[in-house]
């Protein structure tokens, strides 16, 4: 039963002419998908409604070809040919009550136009805003291009209705819409009725929307996504200023969707962002209008979620992140299962889909974007197949989630664990600076297996070949992990750096284990995801003295994926850690290393007490191939199957090693799982028509 604490969340609430049956707002998100894979985003989008979601957006959606974002993979709207697979999310997203929503999306100054070739306008002619630094420029709209900018809404707009959507969110946040560039001084700098005061810097989303309102009706609902800050000063689109439009234009939209910034400031991951983080922004804007506010803050728990709506600071919930983690969230607070929720741990790897141009990824829900390409349910999977039990050996990521859906499928499971705590690469990274809500990893997984009666728990368990020959059991799931190198193996070296071998070594294992250095300490980064900065933030922590030296051109180049570059340089530069970029390590000498360029190989010298070394990891996999060596001893200790899974197999981010685990549990029994691979993709995917001639 739902626990009356948390009956406001599931009022119904009015947008316009319309009625949301709960709360739950699903704001725009990407995902990885876009118009490469309609069905997935649809199936994707289709889950949220099943698990309880009130309104369901879909992500950002290019509504003309004079302003996209290639190389990134969005949703289309140029034509009617794309009304069908728009309408298929649409229906998907309806069927279990939710209301379906579309943001239109003209990215003005953040649309190069790399696919269509066309010239990109905007309010003022600058150079394009995008990830990628393009060198392009947009050129000033005139009263003309307005004029059909306008009516290309209208346009877009009809089809939205056709495609049966019940409202529309015009994009006008992060700094991508159209809208924003109107309202900012920094992208509109004109001088004619479109530019100067607030007022004429309104105008353009004052006439839009009622071009659009003529267009559709009271059918459907308009809402307006808008920045909170810019946080670029006085020439930005500030807080206050915002407040000021909203107050001006009260009555615009049927809904303000408030989002704060920039998208690294709005989707900031946990390390650096709390939950609720915007509240401040958001608090007094509710008082400035009779409509009502969505605003968003990674929220997990339902007691902040209330507190927000009580306090009158919103009146729908926002997620986008959460929302992927558990699309059952709303479900699961309706039936009184708070504890079976799949918290979000903050760690953005959900949006390096989209930055990759990949397919979606979610660490704490591994079936995200695999619903329709493997028809994978976040809360429904198959009976087991013939054999009946599973040993899953190594209890991290891989090993636990393997474990969970294994329990589910109806096997009965034991988990052996060589170390005295469950958890693997989780237990030990929880506890670096930042990393705490990635506890919830191991946190999640370990309740719901304890609630299973047909799995069992060992740690402190080291097993040999031997024992797991003796143990009888028929499936042997070998999760063991994997150890950071020492010997500096990974892109810029392929066989290990030269070395005296008297200065002092250290791995991040080392130092997540209690052995640290002390000094001087070089934090050499040849793994460029976020391990090298933060093992750089710990020991300027622990009083060392730090440099961090990376052969990338960016402090842990690839969290650019996950929004937090920046922020990570910040913070290291704050904690006086001396940042040394494009440069690698030559040799390491007795007292010191020799650094080299990454483009001339121009050599010095860098003295230091001791070095970290972040480079590759090696695969814990001595146990798999001396049991693949006794492959002639399996029959007769009843083994069927052993497998090497997740980091043991291959290391990556925590995120694969979820993944693995489930696909295994998944695949067990099924055929699919084989070491001679198929022919054929192991998945579905949409193949586009050829065009008739």
């Amino acid at each position: 039963m739902r626990d009356p604490r948390y009956d406001i969340l599931f009022e119904p609430m009015a947008i316009g002419p319309l009625t949301a049956k709960n709360r739950f707002y699903q704001v725009p998100h990407c995902n990885g998908g876009g118009y490469r894979d309609p069905s997935a985003a649809a199936a994707m989008r289709g889950v949220k409604a099943e698990g309880g979601w009130g309104v369901i957006f879909t992500e950002q959606t290019e509504m003309h070809p004079t302003s996209e974002i290639t190389p990134f993979i969005e949703l289309r709207l140029w034509e009617d040919k794309d009304i069908p697979m728009l309408r298929k999310m649409a229906r998907a997203m309806k069927i279990h009550g939710a209301l379906a929503g579309i943001q239109l999306a003209y990215s003005g100054i953040n649309g190069p136009n790399m696919y269509t070739k066309e010239v990109p306008l905007a309010p003022t002619a600058l150079p394009i805003r995008t990830f990628t630094n393009d060198p392009v420029q947009a050129r000033a709209m005139d009263k003309n291009d307005i004029r059909n900018l306008r009516r290309w809404f209208v346009t877009a707009a009809k089809r939205c209705k056709a495609a049966e959507f019940d409202l529309i969110c015009l994009y006008g946040a992060h700094g991508f819409g159209i809208f924003q560039h109107f309202l900012s001084r920094a992208t509109n700098q004109r001088s004619d009725e479109y530019g100067g005061s607030l007022e004429n810097r309104s105008r353009f989303a004052r006439e839009v929307i009622s071009d659009m309102r003529d267009a559709v009706g009271d059918t459907m609902a308009l809402t307006l996504r808008v920045s909170l800050d810019e946080t670029i000063g006085d020439l930005g689109f500030s807080n206050a200023e915002v407040r000021d439009f909203i107050e001006m234009n009260r009555d615009l939209p049927d809904l303000w969707d408030l989002a704060q910034g920039t998208w690294e400031d709005c989707s900031g991951p946990s390390r650096f962002k709390e939950e609720a983080a915007q509240e401040q922004l958001v608090r007094g804007i509710r008082e400035l209008t009779e409509k009502p506010v969505v605003g968003v803050g990674r929220f997990t728990s339902p007691d902040v979620m209330v507190r927000m709506i009580r306090s009158g600071t919103l009146d729908f919930i926002g997620c986008a992140r959460p929302s992927i983690a558990d699309p059952f969230l709303p479900k699961k607070v309706e039936e009184g299962r708070i504890e079976d929720i799949r918290e979000c741990i903050g760690c953005n790897i959900c949006i390096t889909g989209d930055m990759t141009q990949g397919m979606g990824r979610c660490t704490q829900n591994p079936t995200w974007m695999e619903e329709w390409r493997r028809g994978w349910h976040p809360e429904k999977i198959a009976a087991r197949g013939e054999s009946e039990n599973v040993l899953v050996i190594g209890s991290g990521p891989a090993g636990l989630e393997a474990a969970r859906a294994l329990s589910m499928r109806g096997y009965d499971v034991a988990v052996a664990e060589a170390r005295e705590a469950f958890g693997g690469r989780v237990a030990r990274e929880r506890h670096l600076p930042g990393l705490s809500a990635w506890g919830r990893v191991v946190d999640y997984r370990l309740y719901q297996l304890g609630q299973r009666p047909n799995v069992q728990m060992y740690q402190g368990s080291e097993l040999g070949p031997d024992e797991v020959l003796d143990l009888g059991f028929q499936n042997v799931c070998i999760a063991t992990g994997s150890r950071w190198r020492a010997d500096g193996v990974a892109r810029q070296h392929v066989m290990p750096i030269p070395t005296a071998g008297r200065l002092p070594v250290f791995t991040p294992d080392d130092i997540m284990e209690g052995r640290l250095p002390s000094g001087r300490v070089v934090v050499f980064d040849d793994d460029h995801y976020y391990m090298g900065g933060v093992m750089a933030e710990l020991l300027a922590q622990k009083g060392c003295q730090v440099t961090l030296a990376t052969p990338s051109a960016y402090v842990s180049d690839w969290t650019i994926n996950t929004l937090e570059q920046g922020a990570i340089h910040r913070r290291l530069a704050a904690a006086g850690v001396k940042i040394v970029l494009n440069t690698g390590i030559a040799a390491i000498g007795e007292d010191g290393i020799e650094t080299c360029c990454s483009y001339t190989d121009a050599r010095s010298a860098l003295p230091c007490d001791a070095l970290v070394m972040v480079a590759s990891r090696q695969s814990n996999d001595i146990l798999f191939h001396a049991l693949k060596a006794r492959a002639a001893d399996w029959a007769d200790a009843g083994i069927r199957s052993v497998q090497l899974i997740g980091d043991a197999a291959a290391p990556g981010p925590i995120a694969w090693a979820t993944f693995a685990g489930h696909r295994y549990a998944r695949e067990l029994d099924t055929g699919v799982w084989q070491e001679d691979w198929g022919d054929q993709p192991s998945f579905r995917r949409e193949i586009t028509d050829l065009a008739v001639d």
